[in-house]
């Protein structure tokens, strides 16, 4: 018979999976505003001080060992963010899933050598 910890270990487990699967689409990295400077003689981006072309965003990450970067249209940003946001939030669940998981184990082990 499961103790009352492993029980709610259990529970809360499951509240984490249902959590994962409500997610939504996921997107690993950071969001950054760049400006950038041509190289047209004249242009107002040589001016002091200079009116810089942009802001062009560009969301970078690195996955599988390899680098990688790509720039994000003004009107994509919201679903860019929320993307973002929805990946840091798989992280922390599946932290917190880990953390329960291992203490779930431990208990487990400790029952069936008791």
């Amino acid at each position: 018979m499961a103790t009352r910890r492993e029980a709610t270990l259990q529970r809360q487990i499951e509240k984490i999976k249902c959590d994962l699967a409500a997610l939504g689409d996921l997107r690993p990295g950071s969001l950054s505003t760049q400006y950038n400077v041509c190289g047209s003689p004249g242009c107002p981006c040589k001016a002091t001080p200079p009116v810089k072309h942009g802001p062009y965003y560009q969301v970078s990450y690195t996955r599988k060992g390899k680098s990688s970067s790509k720039f994000v249209k003004k009107e994509d940003l919201p679903t860019v963010r929320k993307q973002l946001k929805n990946y840091e939030r798989m992280k922390l669940l599946m932290e917190k899933w880990i953390d329960l998981a291992t203490e779930l184990s431990t208990l487990r082990l400790i029952k069936d050598v008791g």
